[in-house]
């Protein structure tokens, strides 16, 4: 089974529920908290040994990071099963949606990792499936779908891309424009390039947007990633021509579900990136690898990039991708994102203009 097709299998298998192994120097078996079911535990685990697993950022959280000597909010954190921690249970300690709505938990004692890479796989496996960061460690067995560990790291610090589809897309004032679909290697995700008119041999105005359902579907007035993808089409429309990138990445790389429920976290008075830590996240997951390959899948290796995100401008550099020029793209506030706007200036390093 090939690297690619082998981290998609393990995604999958950690989305229905099903334990996956990770083989390397360090070998674990791990199952996902969020779907893993007490039938299942107890007739994998039935000994009640299986550890639970959490992001430091969870840990923190629970203010269990502290009790480890110089701990990591990125490394992960392993728990020592007790006899009351089941699937209910390591569901209440996974998900901060509950934080507020049970009692308490424990006494949970976190201890020594002694499989960190392979720990630190098993989370980005998690992260990909779009999985609250908490797995179960469990014994080994034999019909269990394996991946190796250097293939997680090595397809997630170099993803490929291949071109799956083309069309001709017509769009509103807009130049002839071309929709490309793309297929990544890593998780199985489809990206999509809109290429809008003819920019000859310059470097052309690429925007990188990341998939925002409820923005730039339903017009939540909560961020202003709606506005964001009209204004940019526009711009790119009234510059003859560009490239908009549309990124399956929502919620900063956390999937929909975990963007749902930073939501409910930030109804109670959580900032986005305080609701992404608590949720067991870094500040924002998101990585433009993808993007890159898919730049240059189309023969682009040199952009002028319409952002006011400097990550989205080193992390194109850091992928081989020169950025020529940074053009601006703000977007006015609203009553309901101005604390949003605010975030992504003072927490997050946005750029005025």
């Amino acid at each position: 089974m090939s690297g690619g097709s082998a981290v998609q299998l393990a995604i999958a298998m950690l989305r229905t529920g099903r334990p996956v192994r990770l083989t390397g120097d360090q070998d674990l078996t791990i199952a996902a908290v969020e779907t893993t079911t007490q039938e299942l535990l107890d007739l994998r685990d039935p000994e009640h040994l299986g550890r639970l697993m959490i992001s430091g950022n969870r840990a923190a959280a629970l203010n269990l990071a502290n009790q480890r000597e110089a701990a990591d909010p990125q490394a992960p954190v392993i728990i020592e099963r007790t006899h009351w921690l089941d699937a209910a249970s390591a569901i209440a300690i996974a998900d901060p949606g509950r934080d507020l709505d049970r009692g308490p938990l424990g006494p949970l004692k976190p201890i020594t990792a002694d499989c960190v890479e392979a720990a630190g796989a098993a989370l980005t496996l998690a992260r990909l499936a779009g999985l609250l960061p908490a797995l179960w460690i469990l014994e080994p067995a034999s019909s269990d779908p394996s991946v190796p560990i250097d293939q997680i790291d090595r397809e997630r610090r170099q993803p490929s891309v291949e071109i799956v589809a083309r069309a001709k897309l017509p769009l509103d004032d807009l130049p002839p424009t071309q929709i490309t679909a793309f297929r990544a290697s890593d998780d199985g995700q489809e990206h999509v390039a809109l290429v809008i008119g003819a920019f000859a041999r310059k470097p052309p105005l690429v925007r990188l947007h990341s998939e925002c359902l409820t923005g730039d579907v339903f017009g939540s007035l909560k961020c202003d990633c709606g506005p964001q993808l009209k204004g940019a089409l526009r711009i790119i429309g009234t510059e003859g021509g560009g490239v908009l990138l549309y990124l399956r990445q929502e919620g900063r790389g956390v999937g929909l579900a975990n963007k749902v429920r930073a939501y409910a976290l930030q109804d109670r008075g959580l900032d986005t990136v305080d609701a992404n830590r608590r949720l067991g996240f870094a500040d924002d997951e998101r990585d433009y690898a993808h993007a890159a390959a898919m730049l240059r899948a189309l023969g682009i290796d040199r952009v002028r990039l319409l952002t006011n995100n400097p990550d989205k401008m080193k992390g194109l550099e850091d992928a081989g991708i020169e950025v020529t020029e940074r053009v601006s793209h703000q977007m006015p506030a609203n009553p309901h994102n101005a604390d949003y706007l605010m975030t992504k200036r003072k927490r997050s390093g946005h750029l005025l203009v």
